[in-house]
């Protein structure tokens, strides 16, 4: 039972980050390749970079540094670095993509109007200062500060795991945006496969959400000494064993 259920949560991660690079070819060759709205004609746009940078810099990277501690081997001080560094990572790409949506001739707020703008910058603001807090708790060596890790994590985990969460719905709510932009003023079909694959990946959003935090909450097995596996719930720190 529990060989089964270990390789089960495996598969998962692993199903994840196979769906999370399918994701990755579909927006690119969407933006890049396919004659659609994105395609930078002209050179590269700030709507494309935009786009580019929140889809994949920010919402894959910020979700491949949370199924980090599920499959990376190696120590705890090099999962945590691993996911430092990937987190950093996507929070650069948010602010550049959020940069971006200033260069408007109409005004430095034009854009920042619909509930896809406000749920953008309450993402990205909660994202920097998460990154900033879990430095600062698990990266820095602090005397006062390691004596919170404990009490901190399962907030860390939580808010982590809710501002993916709401990261995926504002890339929803954009997806919408655009989609009825196209359809109303560009007389966009409704089954043309721009369309199609705006939906398709709208799902594929929705579904690897549902994945990557199924995979960060279930418990995982490690090996003991005795080569018995034991039951383990996630913690980066001072992991707990619950069964063996």
């Amino acid at each position: 039972m529990e060989e089964r259920m270990r390789k089960g949560n495996d598969s998962l991660v692993l199903f994840a980050r196979l769906l999370g690079l399918v994701i990755a070819v579909v927006v690119v060759y969407w933006f890049l390749l396919l004659n659609s709205t994105f395609a930078p004609r002209k050179g590269f746009t700030y709507t494309t970079i935009h786009a580019l940078l929140m889809v994949i810099g920010f919402i894959l990277v910020s979700g491949e540094a949370i199924l980090i501690h599920r499959w990376l081997p190696g120590s705890r001080k090099t999962k945590k670095a691993v996911h430092l560094f990937l987190q950093g990572v996507a929070l650069v790409s948010a602010v550049i993509g959020m940069w971006t949506k200033f260069h408007y001739e109409s005004g430095v707020f034009s854009n920042f109007y619909s509930l896809h703008s406000w749920m953008g910058l309450l993402s990205v603001s909660l994202f920097a200062a998460q990154w900033v807090s879990g430095f600062l708790s698990f990266w820095h060596r602090g005397g006062e500060v390691g004596e919170t890790r404990s009490t901190f994590l399962p907030w860390h985990v939580f808010l982590g795991l809710y501002i993916y969460g709401l990261a995926i719905a504002t890339a929803e709510t954009g997806l919408l945006v655009k989609l009825t932009h196209l359809q109303t003023k560009r007389n966009l079909p409704r089954r043309c496969a721009e369309a199609v694959i705006l939906n398709g990946v709208g799902l594929g959003l929705v579904l690897l959400c549902g994945i990557v935090v199924a995979s960060a909450v279930l418990p995982k097995y490690q090996k003991s000494h005795s080569s018995n596996e034991k039951l383990v719930y996630s913690s980066q720190d001072r992991p707990k064993c619950l069964a063996s």
